[in-house]
């Protein structure tokens, strides 16, 4: 039994992303509003109460209002709207998208700075188009979270970002290391850090937030960089999760992601956590091996609950 639906409706997008692990898939196009409509009955039948509408840019297609009355009407507790929030930039879109029933907003953030943020998009004017996007939401009184990415080019400001998000007035500030995948792997080198040297300011970022009152999380960050901040890394609080896209239907995302999606090193079963931890991507090891990962000595953990 699942809890979400993980509904990528299609891999158009109004950015093009240097850092997007699923860009190499826009050939597959959209879902017609029709097979969009069959996948959210689907993935109710399988006993999913939230449903996640992403892509690609979901807020690009004309039948996103729709989508979501139909979700709504046909059961599901929570729809989570996945965006770039340019499209919200237009109050009047993100009024009907409130009144139709979306009831959290996952907004997509990448740099406290035009000048970054812009260069990877690659599209002029983005970054103010994004920042209005979560200020009408905000405006609106949604829940709103901030993901971003971290990745090679500014880690340094990781903490300018969190506070952005604190003065924005965002209910959640979640980072996610960077997944080497579509385009992010063709700019490997360009945008994929040491996680070693990103740590203080990761760190730093999540005690600005958890001061600030917001909730927070790091996404495939294991917990030998998360010394003393073991609570937030998110895959604690990921529900059990199915994908539906155009390729075809993933019905445990959590296998698929702890098997062939991560790994874990040759030091790794030393580790307190290893009973616990994904690991990281595959394609970071690939690419500078094993040396950061020391094994945390102590008590092993054998539960995921005792962390929390």
């Amino acid at each position: 039994m699942v809890e979400r639906l993980d509904l990528k409706l299609g891999f158009k997008c109004n950015n093009n992303c240097l850092s997007c692990p699923a860009a190499h898939r826009r050939r597959l196009g959209d879902m017609s509003t029709e097979q969009a409509k069959e996948q959210i009955l689907a993935g109710r039948k399988d006993g999913a109460i939230e449903v996640v509408l992403t892509g690609g840019e979901p807020t690009v297609r004309p039948d996103l209002v729709e989508l979501v009355w139909f979700a709504r009407e046909n059961g599901y507790e929570r729809v989570q709207l996945q965006t770039n929030a340019r499209m919200l930039s237009y109050k009047s879109l993100a009024v009907k998208l409130v009144e139709a029933g979306v009831n959290d907003f996952c907004v997509g953030l990448h740099s406290d700075t035009a000048e970054i943020q812009e260069f990877l998009t690659q599209c002029p004017g983005s970054f103010q188009q994004t920042i209005q996007g979560i200020k009408n939401l905000v405006a609106l009184g949604q829940h709103v979270a901030i993901n971003s990415v971290v990745h090679k080019l500014d880690f340094e400001r990781l903490p300018k970002r969190a506070e952005m998000a604190v003065d924005l007035g965002v209910q959640q500030f979640q980072l996610a290391f960077i997944h080497c995948a579509g385009n992010a792997m063709k700019n490997i080198d360009l945008l994929l850090p040491r996680k070693s040297e990103v740590k203080p300011f990761v760190h730093k970022a999540l005690d600005i937030v958890i001061e600030a009152g917001l909730t927070t999380m790091v996404e495939a960050y294991p917990y030998c960089f998360m010394q003393g901040y073991e609570k937030y890394c998110s895959e604690l609080y990921m529900p059990p999760s199915e994908i539906r896209d155009a390729e075809g239907v993933v019905e445990d995302f959590d296998v698929v992601r702890k098997e062939s999606g991560k790994l874990k090193g040759p030091e790794c079963p030393k580790c307190r956590f290893f009973a616990v931890c994904e690991g990281p991507w595959k394609e970071y090891p690939e690419k500078f091996g094993w040396s950061e990962f020391v094994p945390m000595k102590g008590k092993k953990v054998l539960r995921q609950e005792d962390l929390l």
